[in-house]
């Protein structure tokens, strides 16, 4: 197969790449310029996307004696995925960058432009694994390493593009990979791994955040309706957080506060005990199904909620409007509106991914 091979800069694509060549397969590596500041060099295990990546990763391609090349992806990626991030945290949600950039740019732009130029599969560095137990298409399933585990980022995929990628490492942990590349002399075996957005390389969010929305001041509640205080921006918040919250007295009973929900449209961030924060159903938009069709009635898996934990057994049911109610087996915390929930179907041979739809409201 003719094969384009996503090429980060990192270890984990590097031997990706080197695996699909292994494999016989024709393969070119390209790498993503994402980034509009690419002048700036990444610090520590934080970003992506910066001039070093770029060499690593040129050079990585360089050692496995494959064509390579730079796309440049950097307005499609500021609309698709930064501008996404900004509206929905303005919105009072909590979206996941990586997801959205799995869904907006590496399977749909990046296919779209692999398969017209005549590639048969996009293959990436992602810890998940592809099976062919289907008719229809190859499987989804959770990866061997289930720390590393990237199945929940990846379920926002279709069938049709789950038909032509390739994740070549899910079936080995990580100190292994960080080992095959050692051996074949790619420079990126200890390089770190990157950390928090790719696209706020300092990791201040609030910063990043509050430069784009400037100042939106609200009030801060407790579970009573008492004003605890004022905020600056309901973009500052997320529900489960309980630092930085800027409450200047202690709750009566001395514990601390959590948020509970932000209320956009008035400006209001409720707080209260961490029990507060239990949840039980999930209201579900926009779903995806991995296998192409929907379910068509309720059915039985388990929820994540997050791309590492989060995890409950749940009854799925899907609503009218299109949308899907979850039932949790046992309550889940930190669960917030514009995250999204995956559903797998337990497996002795790695989970399966069945689908995944985007929280609206909990309850």
């Amino acid at each position: 197969m003719r094969v384009l091979a996503a090429m980060s800069g990192g270890v984990d694509s590097a031997v990706a790449a080197a695996r699909a060549v292994a494999a016989g397969h024709e393969v070119v590596g390209v790498h993503l310029a994402l980034a509009r500041t690419r002048d700036a060099l990444r610090s520590g295990s934080r970003g992506c996307c910066s001039r070093e990546d770029a060499a690593d990763a040129a050079r990585a391609a360089d050692m496995l004696e494959i064509p390579y090349y730079v796309w440049d992806l950097s307005e499609q990626f500021a609309r698709d995925v930064v501008d996404d991030f900004v509206s929905a945290y303005a919105a009072g949600e909590t979206p996941n960058p990586c997801l959205r950039c799995n869904e907006k740019i590496k399977f749909a732009a990046v296919l779209d432009r692999a398969l017209a130029l005549g590639f048969d599969a996009v293959c990436t560095g992602h810890y998940a694994r592809l099976t062919p137990d289907a008719p229809d298409g190859p499987v989804l399933r959770r990866s061997a390493d289930p720390d590393k585990d990237q199945s929940y980022v990846l379920a926002v995929l279709r069938s049709d593009q789950l038909r032509h990628a390739m994740f070549p490492i899910g079936d080995t942990a990580k100190p292994q990979i960080r080992s095959e590349a050692a051996a074949l002399g790619l420079r990126v075996a200890g390089k770190p791994d990157s950390h928090d957005i790719c696209f706020i390389p300092t990791g201040d969010t609030q910063g990043f955040l509050a430069e784009r929305l400037g100042e939106r001041p609200g009030e801060i509640v407790d579970e009573s309706g008492e004003v605890l205080g004022t905020h600056a921006g309901v973009h500052g918040f997320t529900v489960g957080q309980r630092k930085g919250l800027g409450i200047d007295r202690p709750a009566s009973d001395g514990r601390p506060r959590y948020v509970l929900g932000i209320e956009p449209v008035s400006g209001t961030v409720r707080v209260g005990s961490d029990a507060a924060l239990d949840v039980s159903t999930i209201e579900a938009r926009t779903p995806v199904w991995s296998s192409g069709t929907a379910p068509d009635g309720p059915f039985s898996a388990v929820a994540q909620v997050r791309a590492h934990g989060g995890v409950a057994p749940c009854e799925v049911v899907p609503a009218e409007d299109g949308g899907l109610r979850v039932a949790l087996s046992e309550p889940l915390r930190g669960v917030a509106p514009g995250q999204a929930v995956a559903f797998y179907r337990p497996d002795p041979g790695g989970d399966v991914v069945l689908g995944s739809a985007t929280i609206a409201a909990t309850a």
